[in-house]
């Protein structure tokens, strides 16, 4: 997908970006293939596959959920890894209060420089487990909408995020082509921990890749035990 690919296609669903983002977009490119040559962030290099496979990837969520346009909505992002979807979609919407979450130091440190070389506010990253975050006060319950890409199946994934949705937000599960078959076998764990499927959303990506996003409206809030301690929830999935 080249650069104007990648605008033409944000522009079919009615989303601009103004010079600054594309500068944005491309700095953000430039400072992932500089720092994967120091030590791995992602496997994806090339830049017409940046573009669609991180950064379009990344924004269908703004495609489906539009209520992430509005002024006053947080999101964490559990698992951050490289800032993928929550760095495309604080960059498409500056307004997003935005908390990334990465227990490794070195990602930590990629993802701030980051920060600082796009100049964005409004968005910090915790170093740390969400096994252990998500029993914090000042992140348990208090967002409005938590995301994860690339982390675990649905059944583990529920437990490493619902923990920090607040009552009524929702979970954005970004799944390929095993999404039906990772709700099925996680749906009592979203049931467990405050969840409910509310909407799902299937498509391909323009390489004809299935995508899926699961909405997962918190109706309950979570039993204090979970999440459990770390490990726990990948070896024994609810």
């Amino acid at each position: 997908m080249k650069n104007s690919d990648f605008l033409q296609a944000l522009a079919e669903h009615d989303i601009y970006l103004n010079e600054q983002q594309e500068n944005q977009f491309e700095r953000y490119f430039e400072l992932l293939v500089e720092t994967n040559r120091l030590y791995n962030l992602t496997a994806i290099t090339e830049r017409d596959d940046v573009y669609l496979k991180h950064f379009y990837d990344s924004l269908t969520l703004a495609i489906y959920v539009r209520d992430l346009s509005r002024n006053d909505i947080s999101l964490v992002d559990v698992g951050a890894g490289a800032g993928f979807p929550s760095l495309p979609l604080k960059i498409l919407f500056p307004n997003l209060n935005v908390t990334m979450i990465e227990a490794l130091n070195k990602r930590v440190s990629f993802l701030k420089n980051v920060i600082r070389e796009l100049n964005l506010d409004g968005v910090s990253v915790i170093h740390g487990r969400a096994e252990d975050l998500a029993h914090d006060k000042n992140y348990r319950e208090k967002f409005d909408y938590a995301t994860a890409r690339a982390v675990a199946r649905t059944s583990v994934l529920a437990e490493y995020t619902l923990p920090f949705v607040r009552l009524n937000g929702k979970l954005l599960v970004m799944k390929g082509s095993a999404a039906d078959d990772e709700l099925a076998d996680g749906k009592r764990a979203l049931t467990l921990l405050g969840g409910r499927l509310d909407e799902q959303f299937d498509f391909e990506l323009f390489n004809n890749d299935a995508r899926v996003i699961q909405v997962v409206e918190k109706m309950n809030e979570t039993p204090r035990k979970y999440p459990r301690q770390a490990g726990i929830p990948s070896r024994k999935p609810l």
